[in-house]
Parts: structure tokens; sequence; C-alpha cells
């Protein structure tokens, strides 16, 4: 596992695409959010608060990633108590051999190190492996919503996971 190097925001990007544009029918209106967040992300990112983990595979080529953004003041300058799950996914070629179970895993110990007493996530209903991942760590689905940030048509999904003592 690494963490940032350059070049690291387009091929997350391009592995989101590469799911999610032939399995849902995501194109340019979630490319573009997804990629003005995780840059976004990438300016303000801070080791001691955010983890950002990519793995590859042998020949270099990148096989998933997961980010916590750790609690960050929003705009109008309050401190947010959670941090926020985001980017994670793990290419097809390797899916269901545990490295999603891992990523997720290491992203939990992360907060859990940190003491963050809430962490978050915004998904979407019909990820069904994913979701059996989330709440075999702790997660739980604590809203759903029509809103439909991806532009993809889908039902909107909040998972929590609070620190576990």
């Amino acid at each position: 596992m690494e963490g940032y190097r350059p070049g690291l925001l387009a091929e997350i990007v391009g592995l989101h695409m590469a799911y999610y544009a032939p399995q849902w029918g995501f194109g340019a209106a979630f490319e573009a959010k997804i990629s003005a967040d995780m840059a976004a992300f990438l300016q303000q990112y801070q080791d001691d608060r955010d983890l950002l983990l990519a793995v590859r595979d042998r020949d270099g080529a990148l096989v998933g990633s997961v980010v916590i953004h750790g609690p960050h003041a929003s705009p109008g300058g309050e401190v947010e108590d959670g941090a926020h799950l985001r980017w994670f996914i793990v290419d097809d070629r390797v899916r269901g051999h545990g490295l999603g179970h891992a990523l997720l895993e290491w992203a939990v110990r992360f907060c859990d190190a940190r003491r963050y007493p809430l962490c978050f996530l915004n998904t979407f209903a019909g990820l069904n492996a994913a979701r059996h991942l989330y709440e075999s760590q702790g997660f739980t689905l604590v809203a759903t919503s029509d809103v439909d940030q991806w532009s993809g048509g889908v039902q909107e999904q909040r998972f929590e996971r609070l620190l576990v003592d």
C-alpha cells in the first residue's frame, strides 16, 4: 500500500469510471464531480488527519484505493465531528480476494487510532457487496435519499460508524 504520488488522482478517477460507467451508466457529471472533490481533498490533505491509500498490482497498475478525509473546518468555520470515508474502490480483476476488506479495515483502524467519534460514507443502493463490507466493519445505514449527487438515477445512502472503544 502506498500514499499519494503524482498522477494518483487521475488513476483513482479512472478506476471509478472503469466500474461505474459500464455497470451504472455514470458519465461526465460523475467523473467531473469525483475529480473536483478529490482535487479539493488533495489541496487540504494532512498526513496526521487524513488517509490516502492506494494498492497496485505487480505490474504497477492501480487496483484499489480508499481515503479518509479527517474532520476539518467547514466553509462556515465549524469543525466537523466525523471523518469521511471516500473513493473506496477495488478493480474488477481483484474483486472478491479480500483487498476491499483489507482496505476498509485499514481505514477503520486509522479512524479509531485518531479517536474520530464518527466515520461516515455516502453511497447508493444496489452496491450489495460494498454494503456487506461496510456492515462487517460496524457501519450502519442511517439515511436514504432520492437526491442524486452522482447524476446516475440512484437512491443515495448514508452509512455511519461510531468510535468503538
